[in-house]
């Protein structure tokens, strides 16, 4: 594994994770959607005005993680966030946690999950849970392997006319 860091993000980054943002989840669900739906899902999604009001709520936790000097990769955590399915309390939700596809295999995504358990375990969290898309096996394997465990089934809505089916998943502490 190449020497990487894990920075907690700023306003200053709202552009970078826009991009980021961006490129990760049209390398991981580009091909889920139609092509206008998912453009519309991106464009609305990581605005950098949205990033930048997402960033200014102190509930979004950001971090990017650099291999060397590149970013290669960001998550967003959120404290306090309910798992219907589950009835322990309290818990994090990890609402976004992407890799860009060169940076794959690496051991990076595991680190930045680890320094989010670490930062949820610090903040007396007792759990983490997660939305994974059926069809990202990649992901579900991982998920899998750090030991998240299925506790329900979602709906992603990518447009008016179209949600893609993910597993909820959760991990106790």
């Amino acid at each position: 594994m190449q020497p990487f860091r894990i920075l907690t993000a700023g306003i200053d980054d709202a552009t970078l994770l826009a991009q980021l943002g961006k490129e990760t989840f049209l390398q991981s669900h580009g091909h889920s959607a139609p092509a206008t739906d998912i453009a519309a899902y991106v464009t609305e999604k990581y605005d950098p005005d949205i990033v930048i009001k997402e960033l200014s709520d102190p509930e979004n936790i950001y971090r990017i993680i650099y291999a060397g000097n590149e970013p290669a990769g960001f998550s967003k955590i959120i404290f306090n966030t309910p798992c219907p399915p589950v009835a322990i309390a309290p818990v994090a939700k990890l609402e976004r946690i992407y890799l860009l596809d060169a940076f794959h295999g690496q051991g990076l995504g595991k680190a930045l999950l680890l320094h989010n358990i670490e930062m949820a375990i610090a903040a007396r969290q007792k759990g983490f849970w997660l939305y994974v898309w059926l069809e990202n096996q990649k992901a579900f394997d991982f998920y899998t392997r750090m030991g998240f465990r299925i506790v329900g089934q979602y709906d992603f809505r990518i447009s008016p006319t179209h949600t893609n089916p993910n597993h909820q998943m959760f991990l106790s502490f």
